[in-house]
């Protein structure tokens, strides 16, 4: 009995050793922790407002006089509408700018000098970019609409309301919030003004072309 006895403290012992040796191994509890924050890619789709401003230079074209070289600045107002799909954005643009890009020449076919000058300016084109996060660089294109006013003293000149074409590209970058802003450059082309007896001649034909410098700060809605 006293054998039978301490075998059964023996094998107790060990049985409380083995289920120590179990606890003392046991793994720690897995803590779950929020998900990582995503944060989305940056999207251009969507309608915008801004402003604009900057400068031109270019070429005015007399029959009489000649070339005429002109210049100055002009500042205005934008909306359009982007849409993206995938890297590509496609989307329309209109602006309306007050201008004072003009210039002036004495030749012998115009003694007293001659004057070109564009008081407004205003644009309807398409855009084709390309969405690299957070800049858009892009191409452009489409109508153009203007003034040409064509003068020469002691005479009465002449002036008309001319749609034309323009072309260009530029770059478009995103700042905080839903605010961006844009680089960009534009040929534009008005045509002709038939100016004739009022600029000294029975045919006068004034065409103006210019080159358009300009930044814009666009709200994003």
């Amino acid at each position: 009995m006293k054998r039978l006895f301490v075998a059964f403290l023996g094998l107790a012992a060990l049985t409380g050793a083995a289920a120590a040796a179990d606890l003392g191994i046991r793994p720690a509890p897995y803590y779950k922790g929020p998900p990582p924050m995503m944060i989305p890619p940056y999207t251009w789709t969507g309608f915008y407002l801004g402003v604009n401003g900057g400068g031109g230079w270019g070429h005015s074209n007399w029959d009489t006089a000649g070339g005429i070289s002109t210049s100055g600045g002009l500042v205005g107002g934008t909306v359009g509408y982007n849409f993206q799909y995938d890297r590509a954005v496609f989307g329309v643009e209109g602006d309306i700018d007050w201008a004072n890009i003009n210039g002036g020449t004495t030749t012998a076919g115009c003694p007293l000098g001659c004057q070109t000058k564009d008081t407004w300016l205003s644009t309807v084109r398409g855009r084709l970019g390309y969405a690299a996060g957070r800049f858009m660089p892009f191409v452009t294109g489409g109508g153009a609409f203007g003034d040409i006013r064509a003068s020469t003293p002691g005479l009465g000149g002449g002036n008309t309301t001319n749609a034309g074409w323009t072309i260009g590209a530029g770059i478009e970058f995103a700042l905080v919030g839903n605010w961006t802003a844009k680089a960009e450059y534009l040929y534009v082309d008005l045509g002709k003004l038939s100016c004739g007896a009022g600029c000294g001649a029975p045919v006068d034909n004034v065409s103006f072309t210019a080159n358009i410098v300009r930044g814009g700060i666009n709200y994003r809605f």
